[in-house]
């Protein structure tokens, strides 16, 4: 590992002031970004320290009716607390999907947002990676890329994100409270991570120095509550990422969708959010049919990036049965398998 300086600044303005300086990283939890550390694929030369900043660790309820999250906020924190569990059932599954129990306890909010690609060749120093190094190439494009990208993808770059969390977040509107050097702004969380392109270096949309403070999602949100889901395919039920995975969230009134939130994860370079399938689904019946033109229109513009065609029809098939789930409702009891299509509802009861 290369030798770094570090520091743990007192406030965020320090925090800030110090992550702006060349060659800077913020170190949480460390879940990821020591594992890349080890691995020779990130070198910082400084680290700094958040973990001590005061006021991040919180859940607030506001006086709007939304809800924010501090960006040190742990994983198992917020997925375990019951009240926000009861308002966003589909994020606290998506949550407990995710790693294992000991990362859940460690790995914060904040860091979850920003956790970088798991693609073989990017954390291959020996392979060519344009997200690692600008203009290398992508030896992913002729390997082993089933897992890879059908979604805004290009020739410089196929990786996928790998945020479980992420996924109904974007679909439920959320907001990422920002501290930069010029003071505070927001962007929306489907704003945060951009796609490839020619500059697949470039992962988000923040700038040196940037410290994500908070997550915020909306009253809104809360009305989706009785009638939301995630659905995550995997490798192997446990401590895996995605292959595809999909957050759906409807409410149905007199036998209609009056509103409907739909987004994927696994199938792109940040979570993608299904509007023309939303835009299909209100008004209707939420039936089968509906369903099956939904999960059409959000891969419409899907495309394989090499051996993996078949995540497509994955991705589908998963719409499909997210939305089935949810028009179902939300389960009293967190599945004992949170987020698994093999799971049933029976299990340790959660809330």
């Amino acid at each position: 590992m290369k030798p770094f300086d570090y520091v743990r600044p007192a406030t965020v303005a320090e925090a800030v002031a110090a992550g702006a300086q060349p060659g800077a990283a913020y170190l949480a939890a460390g879940t990821n970004l020591l594992d890349l550390m080890k691995g020779g694929v990130s070198r910082p030369d400084r680290l700094v320290d958040v973990t001590r900043l005061e006021g991040l660790d919180r859940i607030e309820c506001l006086a709007d009716g939304s809800v924010r999250i501090g960006a040190l906020v742990r994983n198992a924190d917020l997925a375990h607390d019951a009240e926000f569990a009861k308002s966003y059932p589909a994020v606290a599954e998506a949550l407990l999907s995710g790693a294992s129990a000991q990362l859940r306890n460690a790995a914060t909010v904040g860091g979850n947002l920003l956790q970088r690609t798991r693609c073989a060749y990017f954390y291959d120093t020996a392979s060519r990676c344009n997200k690692r190094e600008a203009g290398s190439g992508c030896d992913a494009r002729a390997g082993e890329n089933r897992t890879h990208a059908v979604l805004g993808w290009s020739e410089s770059c196929i990786a996928t994100h790998p945020s479980d969390f992420c996924v109904p977040l974007v679909a439920l509107d959320a907001i990422v409270e920002i501290e930069g050097r010029n003071g505070r702004r927001e962007i929306a969380l489907d704003e945060l991570h951009r796609l490839p392109g020619d500059t697949p270096e470039r992962e988000s949309a923040l700038e040196p120095g940037d410290l994500i403070v908070a997550v915020r999602l909306p009253a809104a949100a809360r009305g989706f509550a009785t009638h939301a889901r995630y659905l995550k395919v995997r490798e192997r039920t446990s401590y895996a990422f995605a292959v595809v995975s999909a957050a759906a969230a409807l409410q149905v009134k007199n036998g209609k969708v009056t509103e409907a939130r739909l987004a994927l994860g696994g199938v792109a370079a940040k979570p993608w959010r299904a509007r023309a399938a939303e835009d299909v689904l209100k008004g209707v019946a939420p039936d089968a049919a509906a369903f099956q033109e939904a999960a059409r229109r959000a891969l419409a513009d899907a495309k394989p990036s090499g051996d993996n065609a078949f995540k497509i029809e994955l991705g589908r098939r998963i719409v499909v049965r997210a939305l089935t789930l949810a028009a179902a409702g939300t389960p009293a009891r967190m599945p004992a398998l949170p987020a698994s299509p093999f799971a049933s509802i029976s299990g340790a009861i959660h809330v």
